[in-house]
């Protein structure tokens, strides 16, 4: 019999168990069949001896690779690290192991890297915000033949997906302002058909209808979620001959740009304009003043995309898309403060 150190074979592993090679192979694909007893005695024997099966051989037998891929716009997020490293957890546990792809925003490399995915044998994949889910797109996406969740995108009724009610969390952070006495608030965000620039958009306008004021359309700037866009975009509203009282910043990666065009007018925060921002990072703890922000359980978000990917491949899930949304909260911090009169 070989021992630990030589190459085992799943014939060594049921002579060690004293049982039959098919039952090592169902122990090894997790058939519920197997008796707790027989089972416990054939794990043993693969850990004395350090067996290791053959990945490939057995997920041609199974059908399945046990990996997820993610893609994602830009990995290097550092708020995204949440996300990433809950869904690990969940996916590891079951088991699998997760692929990370990061499309750098272009839809083109969205598309190859999904098609990679799924000719690779994926048994499923997580897809992050970017390129619109209409026409065909969302053929594509059809087609590629395995389980998708989508996270923060516009849900649709064949696949599962998690969103962040970024429109909820944007109307509480507005209300705010206008409570304070703002009514030159600025809203800059990602492009107007991405679901979280959409929503944001949405929660902004429903703020201004619940105090009955008008929404003054040049203080609603989008495009990009870039840092540059948001230096750009809060620039150019600042130099307006009536600049906003109050910029929100729609866009987790977004804020750095907005301060550096604070910075470089000289303006002071809260006294000159009040800022609000997306998302929790170091940069709007560590910010002086600190920055408030509206903010999403990016962990949360992680979690429920895995489980229902899970959900989906055990075969536990219903026909029709499941949507689960992620509530936004408003954190006030040192940087919201009354317009100066």
């Amino acid at each position: 019999m070989a021992t630990r150190g030589t190459k085992n074979t799943i014939r060594d592993v049921a002579l060690a168990a004293g049982v039959a090679v098919g039952t090592v192979s169902r122990v090894l694909n997790g058939h519920s069949t197997v008796k707790p007893e027989i089972k416990r005695r054939v794990q043993r024997a693969i850990d004395e001896m350090g067996y290791s099966p053959n990945a490939i051989a057995q997920s041609m037998r199974i059908g399945s690779t046990f990996t997820i891929g993610c893609v994602l716009r830009e990995i290097n997020v550092p708020q995204l690290a949440g996300f990433v490293r809950a869904a690990h957890d969940v996916l590891d546990e079951a088991g699998f192991s997760l692929l990370i792809s990061n499309s750098e925003g272009r839809s083109e490399r969205e598309r190859g890297l999904l098609e990679r995915l799924a000719r690779r044998q994926a048994d499923g994949v997580m897809i992050g915000p970017y390129t619109p889910i209409v026409g065909e797109f969302e053929a594509f996406l059809r087609e590629l033949g395995i389980p998708i969740v989508l996270v923060d995108r516009d849900p649709v009724d064949w696949a599962d997906g998690v969103m962040a009610d970024h429109a909820g969390g944007t109307r509480l952070a507005v209300e705010h302002l206008i409570g304070l006495g703002h009514r030159r608030i600025a809203l800059i965000t990602g492009e107007k058909d991405l679901y979280p620039a959409k929503e944001r958009i949405k929660g902004y306008y429903k703020a201004y209808e619940a105090f009955g004021l008008t929404v003054d359309p040049s203080l609603v700037q989008t495009g990009s979620f870039l840092p540059s866009a948001g230096f750009r975009f809060a620039s150019a509203l600042l130099g307006q001959r009536n600049p906003p009282t109050a910029i929100l910043s729609g866009g987790i990666d977004m804020l750095s740009g907005v301060l550096r065009a604070i910075r470089s007018r000289g303006m002071s925060i809260p006294g000159d304009i009040s800022v609000i921002g997306a998302g929790n990072s170091e940069l709007a703890e560590l910010h002086t003043p600190p920055i408030s922000i509206v903010s999403w359980d990016q962990a949360e978000v992680g979690r429920v995309a895995a489980g229902l990917l899970l959900d989906r491949l055990r075969s536990q899930a219903a026909a029709e898309g499941r949507h689960v949304l992620v509530p936004n909260e408003f954190h006030l911090r040192a940087s919201v403060g009354p317009p100066r009169t």
